[in-house]
């Protein structure tokens, strides 16, 4: 039987002038980009995990305006000696604009840097699914908060 590994995290969609605010995340196959956020600390509020890890990771503070939606994933992943992780991850999208700090890079943490990316550069870059996910939220603004077709 596969461990079950459950994460819940939040992300903030900033998107100015025809930018995105991105973070280039360390993963385990390399880098690539991802919105602001991350998981939460245990009894942390998803409203407060995104203003902590939205200025973690970009130096930005920021309001948000709106819950764009709920995201949620679903996969298997190897484990040490074999085994494998059923990995569901929850993820809470928030509609956010900059309202004070200055724009730098993470050290240390889960990301190494933080960018203002044109939106029509986007489709060019070397991202996780998330980032299709949060600007296809963005941009319909389904009541119900969730995407009725998967981000082309």
């Amino acid at each position: 039987m596969a461990n079950r590994h459950l994460r819940v995290a939040a992300y903030a969609v900033c998107v100015d002038d025809g930018k995105v605010l991105l973070a280039r995340w360390l993963g385990p196959d390399g880098k690539r980009w991802t919105m602001p956020g991350g998981g939460l600390h245990h009894g942390e509020d998803p409203y407060d995990a995104v203003h902590r890890e939205v200025e973690e990771e970009t130096g930005y503070t920021v309001e948000i305006e709106r819950l764009l939606g709920i995201d949620t994933v679903r996969d298997r992943t190897p484990r040490r000696l074999g085994r494998e992780a059923d990995f569901h991850g929850v993820r809470v999208l928030y509609a956010a604009r900059v309202t004070g700090g200055e724009l730098r890079h993470e050290t240390g943490g889960s990301t190494d840097r933080a960018a203002w990316i044109a939106l029509d550069r986007v489709p060019g870059l070397d991202r996780v699914p998330l980032v299709d996910t949060a600007l296809s939220l963005n941009a319909e603004r389904p009541p119900q908060g969730r995407l009725t077709t998967p981000p082309a």
